[in-house]
């Protein structure tokens, strides 16, 4: 038999290079409960990648995701230590993370994620965690683990199959010194917690061969979910029928002298006598458009985990009051694309498509709003059934007229967050692709991105038809392009820009990248792999950006390739790519060879914010010759290296990183430059003993001097602006810590004709 090692997971927050409680921040949805715990003053919630909790006392609501220290990987279970005053989180993987609540240190128990002995990745599950006699009894898709709650360390792994191999197991429980444990394909076992061979299979008898779901000790007794979906309670090993559910059983727990059972659309509360006291039902709660999942009793009050709206509270006495509990947030984790308007507002969508631009199964989700820190969901219900709603796109002339692309339905027009338009075959000029061997197939209207151009036109690309490229005109008129006579058949379409020639570059699943201007004649030109067609490294084009040099950055699912300048459009009739080649320790390196391109973004200072399919997201500087950083799960909170967009807001700098898993935000110095000096703005300011970051000055123009000298006028740091701000790292030009005082801060803009001065203090 193996035995763990004694692993305690360190400390999370120290193991980032930078102060994240500044420069991150969180955005993680909180509807979909995976499981509940309590404690007689708090309740514990696990979402799908964080957590939240109410303190009963103050009604006080709590959130821990990535940046105060979680891992981002999927939440399976949570557990509540009373006697320790613990929580523990057990993931799908097989990390098992504990809190400190009196101190908020959080650990990484690696013990059980890090297991080897045969043990495949994908059956470390933990499924269930039961605290008795000081041990916590881990359920897992392999065994059960114990762990010491004495010590905070792991104990021994039961492998209890009929022949000492690896079985999943769903629960366990004590009764009279007897551990029960609720296997997959080996009925319930049991086995005497005295035995001091218990690691040994053959200590662990069958109980009952049925095949069961769930089990609790309830009032001295055995109370187990079978997957007839009824649950019994045992007199020795003799189960009688309690309750016929009707559906299946997906939580049974024993509170305050109640049994609780939960399935997808009932709660059922049993009294110590095995008498229903409660029912409540999901279709007796106003405005819950949701599933259940578990529940819970604390004091009077029970509490309910719903599949999509959070937490439902109400009175065990009169349950006729409901209140959802849930933190602000978007209402799904894995945000497919996001759009940051002028008016810094966040738009997110959650529909999709598969790697070969497939949107089946379609999806019916809503879209989500964040504005001056409060979110705003619409549901699917109210977007006039457009169904897997990819990308958002805002008016630059009016915020409150939005466009929302539908992957099936055609486009989607909101004003005021209302729904007012859906453009289809019916009433614009979009089309549907057809199947020539359905006649009735349809309609299905591929719109991917949109995007206005400087007259106010909103030009629209259509996939798999010929007159891929629309527009719908200010005067409300459309028309049409086709694409037919530089592609080979039809193509689905992905991201689309426009630059200052008003050339439409819009990238393609296999047929590359097409640019398009109506004002050179109609002129349409593809840029594709091959040396002789383009020398992109793949054809199929996943993101494609226009940097503040005019240059066109493409990204592809094979590598990075740019476009020396936009204006080769107007003056050549073929265009040719170059990769940028980095010095690698020596060697000559193509940037992000055979890299998965899933997003790039520019920020203020020109710098390439760039998403990959695997590898998380890279900070370039303007020409690609330096990175500046490289975000991954492992040293920073991004909950997955799966990037599916970057978003940047121009004004404050934030950029914001949408993964399969969460979205957080990085505060850096993106900003796009002022067109004066008048709100130049120095921070901190003073700087503090003990402050190891930079000072930032923002508000800057572009191109601004600055130079910063001491009180008595000797310069100790010169920088000309790229974007907006700059970053000052307290140093005599990079050399040595300047010492306390007072400096002058002389800023003039690229003409001199603007200028301001600025002091920051310092105290070492």
């Amino acid at each position: 038999m193996k035995k763990f090692f004694t692993i305690i997971g360190l400390l999370f927050l120290p193991t980032f290079g930078f102060s994240q409680n500044q420069l991150w921040k969180g955005y993680f949805s909180y509807n979909e409960i995976i499981d509940l715990s309590e404690s007689s003053t708090r309740l514990f919630a696990a979402c799908e990648t964080a957590i939240f909790s109410k303190d009963i006392i103050n009604d006080e609501l709590k959130t821990l995701n990535t940046v105060d220290g979680l891992s981002g990987q999927t939440i399976s279970t949570i557990y509540h230590s009373s006697q320790y005053n613990r929580t523990f989180i057990g993931h799908d993987n097989g990390l098992l993370i504990m809190i400190n609540e009196e101190t908020g240190a959080i650990q990484l128990l690696v013990g059980i994620r890090d297991q080897t002995g045969g043990i495949p990745a994908n059956k470390k599950k933990i499924n269930h965690i039961y605290e008795h006699a000081e041990k916590l009894y881990i359920s897992c898709d392999f065994g059960l683990v114990e762990f010491k709650l004495s010590n905070m360390t792991f104990g021994d792994t039961f492998y209890i199959s009929p022949t000492g191999g690896q079985t999943e197991i769903l629960e366990t429980t004590v009764l009279d010194n007897q551990i029960y444990a609720v296997t997959l394909y080996h009925g319930l076992k049991k086995a005497d917690l005295s035995n001091p061979n218990l690691i040994d299979f053959n200590a662990w008898e069958v109980f009952n061969p049925d095949y069961w779901k769930k089990i609790v000790t309830f009032n001295n007794q055995l109370v187990a979910i079978n997957n007839n979906n009824r649950v019994y309670r045992f007199n020795g090993n003799i189960p009688s029928e309690v309750l016929n559910l009707g559906q299946v059983g997906l939580d049974i727990r024993n509170r305050e002298a109640n049994l609780i059972i939960t399935t997808a659309s009932k709660v059922f509360v049993l009294n110590e006598s095995f008498a229903q006291t409660l029912l409540i039902q999901n279709s007796s709660i106003p405005d819950l458009n949701s599933n259940f999942s578990c529940a819970t009793i604390i004091g009077s009050t029970i509490y309910i985990g719903t599949l999509n709206n959070g937490v439902v509270e109400t009175s065990l006495d009169s349950p006729s009051m409901f209140e959802f509990l849930l933190p602000q947030g978007p209402s799904k984790n894995n945000i497919f694309s996001i759009t940051v308007s002028p008016a810094d507002t966040l738009w997110a969508t959650y529909g999709d498509y598969s790697q070969f631009n497939n949107p089946y199964p379609l999806d019916s989700y809503g879209i989500s709003k964040y504005k001056e820190n409060s979110w705003l969901n619409i549901p699917f219900e109210e977007l006039l059934n457009a169904k897997s709603i990819v990308r958002i796109t805002v008016n630059p002339t009016n915020e409150n007229e939005i466009y929302a692309s539908s992957y099936f339905s055609g486009l989607l027009k909101l004003e005021n967050d209302v729904a007012t338009t859906l453009f289809n075959t019916t009433n614009s000029g979009l089309e549907s692709l057809v199947d020539p061997g359905n006649p009735t197939y349809g309609p299905d209207i591929r719109v991917e991105q949109t995007a206005f151009d400087k007259t106010g036109n909103l030009w629209v690309s259509n996939g798999l038809i010929a007159n891929m490229f629309k527009v719908l005109k200010t005067n409300g008129q459309w028309q049409s392009f086709s694409v037919s006579n530089v592609i080979s058949g039809f193509t689905s379409n992905n991201r689309m820009v426009i630059d200052k020639n008003n050339t439409k570059w819009l990238a393609t699943l296999d047929e590359g990248l097409l640019a398009f201007n109506e004002n050179y004649n109609n002129k349409l030109l593809k840029i594709t792999e091959g040396q002789n067609e383009g020398n992109l490294p793949s054809s199929a084009v996943q993101a494609v950006a226009v940097d503040n040099r005019n240059q066109l950055w493409i990204g592809t699912r094979k590598g990075l390739r740019i476009l020396s300048s936009v204006d080769r459009f107007i003056n050549q009739e073929e265009l040719t790519t170059s990769s940028i080649i980095i010095n690698d320790e020596g060697l000559a390196q193509e940037l992000l060879f055979g890299q998965f391109i899933t997003d790039i973004a520019v920020d203020g200072a020109n710098n390439k914010w760039v998403g990959t399919a695997d590898s998380g997201v890279f900070l370039f500087s303007s020409n690609g010759q330096e990175t500046l950083y490289h975000f991954t799960t492992t040293n920073s909170p991004i909950p997955s290296n799966v990037i599916n967009d970057v978003e940047i807001n121009g004004k404050t700098g934030e950029v914001f990183i949408a993964t399969a898993k969460g979205m957080v935000s990085f505060k850096g110095t993106s900003t796009k430059p002022s067109d004066s000096l008048e709100d130049v703005f120095v921070y901190p300011n003073p700087v503090r003993p003990g402050f190891e970051g930079t000072v930032k000055i923002s508000g800057l123009t572009s191109k601004a001097n600055i130079k910063i000298t001491d009180i008595e006028g000797n310069l100790v740091h010169e920088e000309i602006s790229e974007g907006g701000t700059i970053e000052w790292d307290t140093r005599a030009f990079g050399k040595y810590k300047v010492a306390s005082g007072v400096y002058m801060i002389f800023i003039s803009s690229e003409d001199a004709l603007d200028s301001t001065v600025k002091k920051v203090m310092i105290i070492r």
